[in-house]
């Protein structure tokens, strides 16, 4: 069975992201930059359904700068066998990442696709559904527990009401939790065999996929900072402020 992972490279997640002085964004420049966490658990759950036999290949997949070669190397550390590079400057959105791996898809012709539930910088939580959407197969989102068996995945997922299990026929698509599992740290011989793992590098156009974003930043801000708190002396108080300066109640 064949897995393809998607991984994007983010802003590292122990670092505040800034605005640029001119309002049109995130700051990028100079700033340390790592794979998206979920998209690493998606990772390592790949490595883990070979290392039981499940998997045969895993084939890790990144659309972006020429940076993000770094980010498929840390996968191919990790256990991945193969790597693609889709190379662009453009900020790809959602819809043009799924396209993308739409077409990735119809070329391996992967059996699972499973990647994060949303990447930390956008917070976008939709290429995994619309990908789904557009291939037609099944999907299992927010996945804490994968079991693959008899040409099915059952799919535990995070709900409100708690945990619900589903049933996929394979081909499937599965969207990451942070508890699916804990991933692994690469060792140095691996990091060093993922030099000469092969990496393809591809163009959106020899997909045939068109990038083109269609929404446009307006403009970027930090948020408010927060006024201090104060101590208020008695519940008649708390109740007098809510009602005539928080006007709440």
């Amino acid at each position: 069975m064949k897995v393809l992972v998607p991984v994007k490279r983010v802003i590292d997640f122990n670092i505040k992201p800034r605005v640029k002085a001119d309002g049109t964004g995130v700051e990028t420049a100079g700033v340390k930059m790592s794979m998206n966490p979920f998209d690493e658990i998606a990772v390592e759950e790949a490595v883990r359904l070979k290392e039981k036999g499940v998997a045969t290949e895993i084939v890790a997949v990144s659309i972006g700068v020429q940076q993000s070669q770094d980010t498929l190397r840390t996968a191919l550390a990790m256990g991945a066998d193969r790597a693609i590079l889709v190379l662009t400057d453009v900020a790809v959105e959602p819809l043009g990442v799924a396209k993308v791996l739409k077409a990735l898809v119809a070329k391996e012709s992967p059996d699972l696709v499973i990647l994060g539930k949303q990447a930390i910088d956008d917070d976008m939580n939709a290429t995994g559904q619309m990908l789904a959407g557009l291939l037609g197969w099944a999907q299992g989102t927010f996945a804490s527990r994968i079991e693959i068996a008899d040409g099915r995945a059952a799919v535990t997922r995070e709900i409100d009401g708690g945990l619900e299990t589903v049933s996929l026929a394979l081909p499937a698509i599965v969207t990451a939790d942070l508890r699916l599992n804990e991933p692994r740290y690469a060792s140095l011989p691996n990091i060093m065999k993922a030099r000469k793992k092969p990496l393809e590098t591809l163009a959106p156009a020899d997909l045939g996929v068109d990038v083109t974003p269609r929404l446009t930043i307006v403009s970027v801000a930090e948020p408010p900072a927060r006024k201090a708190g104060v101590k208020v002396a008695s519940a008649e108080d708390l109740v007098a402020r809510l009602r005539n300066e928080a006007k709440v109640i």
